[in-house]
């Protein structure tokens, strides 16, 4: 359970660290049009400081550590989702606000962060349906 409150404070910090990076960016830029750089915040405050809270709130009805691999597969893969999709956010949001041009690769890579976000929440819907399953047998 502790890992999961750890993971929300973390986005919490990330979420609020990205916005200031993205205003004081933008400002020092003299740019005032529209970048990935604009939703980075909000993607790591829902993704990761929502989605941990409330992960955190199934934890603590349906025990779901008890499948310790199964949950630490989906804990981490998740985690990776978030950070590869928010990272390519900021290669993409950077590079619009300096004008560069960006490389197709980023859009494949982000396309992988949302891949590993998919396989994270199948995994989740998985050991959910497991934890649920025993609840309802007892």
């Amino acid at each position: 359970m502790k890992k999961l409150m750890y993971s929300s404070a973390f986005y919490t910090l990330l979420g609020l660290l990205s916005g200031l990076f993205y205003r004081e960016m933008a400002k020092g830029e003299n740019f005032s049009g529209y970048s990935q750089l604009n939703i980075t915040h909000t993607h790591l405050l829902v993704l990761g400081t929502i989605m941990f809270l409330i992960f955190m709130m199934i934890e603590y009805q349906l025990k779901l550590t008890k499948h310790s691999k199964l949950f630490n597969s989906f804990f981490y893969i998740f985690h990776l989702g978030v950070l590869v999709t928010v990272a390519m956010q900021f290669v993409n949001g950077i590079a619009t606000i300096k004008d560069f041009s960006v490389s197709p690769a980023i859009a494949g890579i982000a396309g992988l962060g949302h891949i590993f976000l998919t396989v994270a929440f199948v995994l989740f819907f998985i050991l959910l349906n497991k934890r649920i399953n025993i609840h309802t047998t007892k």
